[in-house]
């Protein structure tokens, strides 16, 4: 955080703006009031600050504490104290939730009230420059200061929002990855299942059902062969790569087919093997146009 010392540097505010701000200090009591009138009489007109002044007793608070504010811009001693000072100032605006764009505009009815003020009193316009520069410096240092208040104030709710929703995404990855795990395992065992499976069709081999049983068989090993290909890709999506959904679809394709097989040896009823034709082709122009999809996106 910068001190005192270094915005007054970076403003260009030296010793002699402090003792030129100084001998400011008597004209400044002399019209703090009409100053704080002017003030209010600007904020009460715009419908969203006039909402924070409604309770006259709080009112002729804000007025006495702007007052006091107004007269320490002329103290001639801008330190730490005096910064620390202005911070709680930005502080209290924050956390009533006054926009800083009516800070700002606030600000500039003060400076267009000084430069009036300067003007009406300093007919000499040397001496009323180096006047009129130190009140500037010192207007634009309290503004600078006030809403450094609202950046830390935005920079709070960044961070905490960032950190809150990194969490939330890391939480939701790894728990996406162990879900993964879980598939692998799943497909693992599902692929040693159809191993039975192809096993056992080769017993209707050669227990005398040697028509059913190769065909059987020979949709359990397409069966097999997806299921290799779906673990592939379930692999590849763990080291980081993208799933690939044909790879699904020609799983049930390649089920369907088997069953379909099996249903035409067991003579299913012909309402039954055309349900199952009607599926097959509904699923064979999803898959094409996946695959057609993907191959646009390709290129």
């Amino acid at each position: 955080m910068l001190t005192m010392q270094e915005i007054k540097s970076h403003y260009y505010f030296t010793d002699t703006d402090a003792k030129l701000l100084e001998e400011l200090l008597p004209l400044a009591e002399k019209n703090c009031e009409a100053m704080v009138e002017e003030f209010y009489g600007y904020l009460l007109k715009i419908p969203e600050t006039a909402a924070f002044l409604r309770d006259p007793k709080e009112l002729q608070k804000l007025r006495k504490t702007h007052a006091q504010w107004f007269l320490s811009l002329f103290c001639g001693r801008y330190d730490n104290g005096y910064m620390i000072t202005l911070q709680s100032i930005g502080q209290a605006h924050v956390r009533i939730k006054v926009s800083a764009h009516y800070v700002s505009a606030a600000m500039n009815v003060v400076r267009r009230f000084l430069i009036e003020l300067l003007q009406a009193n300093f007919p000499e316009i040397e001496r009323r420059r180096k006047y009129r520069i130190a009140v500037e410096k010192i207007l634009d240092i309290n503004l600078d200061i006030m809403s450094t208040s609202y950046q830390e104030e935005e920079l709070r709710k960044v961070f905490v929002s960032h950190r809150l929703e990194s969490k939330l995404i890391h939480a939701a990855e790894r728990f996406t990855y162990g879900l993964n795990l879980v598939l692998v395992v799943a497909l693992i065992i599902v692929s040693l299942s159809v191993v039975g499976l192809f096993f056992w069709d080769l017993v209707h081999v050669f227990s005398g059902s040697m028509e059913k049983g190769i065909l059987s068989a020979l949709g359990s090993l397409l069966i097999l062969w997806m299921m290799i290909e779906l673990m592939d890709n379930e692999i590849k999506t763990l080291k980081g790569g993208k799933f690939n959904i044909l790879i699904f679809i020609g799983v049930i394709i390649v089920a369907l087919i088997r069953e379909i097989l099996i249903s035409t040896l067991r003579h299913d009823a012909l309402e039954t093997q055309a349900f199952l034709a009607g599926t097959l082709l509904i699923l064979g122009i999803v898959y094409f146009l996946v695959a057609k999809s993907q191959n646009v996106n390709a290129h």
